[in-house]
């Protein structure tokens, strides 16, 4: 491969960091992923996004223009449809009904591939590596790094936010405990408008679902999730959902259909995260994920890198109805709980997400879930 070429696949890295939704290192890996993804043809058109994320199509023929790139309408069409099945660009209509082509992050490429059922392909191989060594070379600088990264994202923003099963009931039958947090003031904004899964469905005429990216990862690695087998657990809301269905990453179903599969992978022990616009848990969710503790790169157990979640909830253990049996330990999204000298479940509070897991696990029924004001957990990963 030619330097100019390498020069403008570096350049597009460059473009697709640039959204704000994350960025990858300039490496090997991912050079390697975006030569997959992105057609050597296709390099130049991408240019047209510097600086200029999203674009109606007349003013992305305008963009072309400048730059002396004469493409017919229908030339223009195909490569946004080629670049989409890839999960560079989102093509879809605002809320005027004018179709906007927007610029995808990086993660989005791995995301919406993996989100379909997988092939054993050179090309599925080769990007599971290349993800795979993105994710070590960056947790091994998180563990060299350990202390000094731990001391800078003390106020890393939210990038989901975790919410509960519309079902409070446990598995013994009985109803879960749900506690007002006394320290709240009146008028303190308690819960946002749709804590719950069912909430956030019901505002949705448009609902997608794929397989679990995570765990499909995994699985082209050599892998199995050892916690669910349930494949289909990614879901995809509104303009996402059909965007991801029109290129084939997931498939749209009904509003029951979804609440029949998140009552599944919550019996497994998931734990339900909202993806946002714009990566802001104040904005409209563009996704649900149903996140495992042995595969997601969300949990504590898995995850590389410090993350950072939105929650109005936290658990709390009630000790004289606690024998110590552990099954909260074991089901924990975050690994923070643990049996003490005592023989009673304690919990790292200041590290709950609130995601009710251990409540809904829990045999005697010693869990009650505390509704708090809106907070942020901020989490490195275990050190090593």
């Amino acid at each position: 491969m030619s330097t100019e070429i390498e020069e403008k696949y570096t350049k597009i890295g460059k473009i697709l960091n640039s959204t704000g939704q994350g960025a990858y290192p300039i490496s090997e890996e991912y050079l390697g992923i975006l030569k997959i993804a992105i057609a050597e043809e296709n390099l130049d058109f991408l240019t047209v996004f510097d600086g200029k994320m999203s674009q109606t199509m007349d003013q992305l023929k305008e963009s072309l223009a400048s730059k002396n790139l004469n493409y017919s309408e229908d030339e223009i069409l195909k490569k946004i449809k080629a670049l989409g099945d890839k999960g560079i660009l989102l093509d879809q209509p605002n809320s005027k009904g004018v179709m906007v082509i927007r610029i995808m992050p990086p993660f989005r490429i791995f995301e919406y591939i993996f989100m379909k059922e997988l092939e054993d392909t050179d090309e599925i191989n080769e990007l599971a590596r290349l993800q795979h060594s993105i994710e070590e070379k960056g947790g091994k600088n998180i563990q060299e790094n350990y202390d000094d990264i731990a001391k800078k994202i003390a106020g890393m923003p939210a990038s989901d936010r975790t919410v509960i099963s519309s079902y409070v009931t446990q598995t013994s039958g009985e109803d879960i405990n749900i506690i007002i947090d006394e320290t709240i003031e009146e008028g303190q904004e308690v819960i946002l408008p749709t804590q719950t899964v069912k909430e956030i469905l019901a505002k949705y005429d448009d609902i997608a679902v794929g397989q679990c990216y995570c765990r499909n990862h995994k699985k082209a690695l050599g892998g199995s999730c050892a916690q669910t087998h349930i494949k289909d657990s990614c879901f995809t809301l509104g303009k996402s959902a059909r965007h991801t269905a029109k290129h084939g990453f997931a498939r749209l179903i009904s509003k029951e259909e979804a609440l029949e599969l998140l009552e599944k992978v919550r019996d497994d022990g998931l734990v339900f995260k909202a993806y946002h616009y714009q990566g802001n848990p104040n904005k409209r969710e563009d996704a649900i994920c149903c996140c495992c503790n042995d595969c997601c790169t969300v949990s504590r157990g898995f995850a590389k890198g410090p993350r950072a979640n939105a929650t109005n909830y936290k658990a709390q253990i009630i000790s004289d109805l606690c024998t110590g049996c552990a099954t909260c330990v074991d089901a924990c999204h975050n690994l923070i709980i643990e049996i003490n000298d005592d023989g009673v479940a304690e919990i790292e509070e200041k590290y709950c997400i609130g995601c009710g897991v251990c409540a809904f696990v829990c045999p005697e029924n010693a869990i009650s879930m505390v509704k708090t004001k809106l907070r942020t957990v901020v989490i490195m990963p275990q050190r090593k």
